[in-house]
């Protein structure tokens, strides 16, 4: 079995009866989805790409948000992926949504999704889930078009919370195959370097969560 084909298993083993309370259940302490969504403003009939979309609860919440944008996720998840065709057929946004399989370490966007490069580009708490988080942030950076932004949202390290909070919900989260990237903001300014872009970062909710974006030239 390859490496991608496992990764799948895994997610849909986890996914394949969660997928239909997760919405329900991870409202409470995903943190900061919406606060990433109010931050995207893609251009005028811009496109968005979501990667690790689940269930397609911020790609709708975007559709709705920003009506002339085109949106697009992809999920190594087959199980995730059908709660989010059915999600995105009853908002009614089958024409403004596209979806696909898809590993967040290796896509070509065009081939998969008809476009090759996006005018926004968003991870919304799937980095923590990605063994190959590094190497998905790269591929990525990549689908942004000139002028474009990479946006990312994930558990912090609770550094300003109580530390006996902090080991519980990490303890709680390694049963779902979640580690918080202690290190995210270090590679986002590594890859902002690289690329030429422009960096803002920082921890919300008392390091709960962090929050970036690379802006391209």
């Amino acid at each position: 079995m390859t490496t991608v084909s496992a990764n799948a298993s895994v997610m849909d083993g986890i996914y394949r009866h969660q997928r239909h309370i997760y919405d329900l259940t991870r409202r409470y302490y995903l943190l900061g989805r919406n606060d990433l969504i109010a931050a995207l403003k893609p251009p005028s009939g811009g496109t968005v790409l979501e990667i690790g979309c689940g269930t397609a609860r911020n790609l709708i919440l975007t559709a709705r948000r920003y009506p002339e944008a085109q949106l697009f996720g992809i999920d190594i998840s087959a199980e995730m992926l059908k709660s989010a065709d059915a999600m995105v057929s009853k908002s009614g946004l089958s024409g403004r949504i596209k979806l696909a399989q898809g590993d967040a370490t290796g896509f070509d966007a065009g081939p998969l999704l008809g476009v090759a490069r996006f005018d926004r580009v968003f991870f919304s708490y799937s980095l923590s889930m990605i063994p190959g988080w590094e190497a998905a942030l790269r591929q990525a950076i990549e689908a942004v078009a000139p002028g474009g932004e990479l946006h990312v949202v994930d558990f912090g390290q609770q550094s300003a919370l109580p530390g006996w909070f902090g080991k519980a919900l990490k303890a709680w989260l390694a049963r779902f195959h979640v580690t918080p990237r202690a290190n995210l903001g270090d590679a986002m300014a590594t890859l902002a370097q690289e690329h030429h872009g422009e960096l803002s970062f920082a921890t919300i909710y008392r390091d709960y969560a962090r929050i970036g974006v690379i802006r391209l030239p």
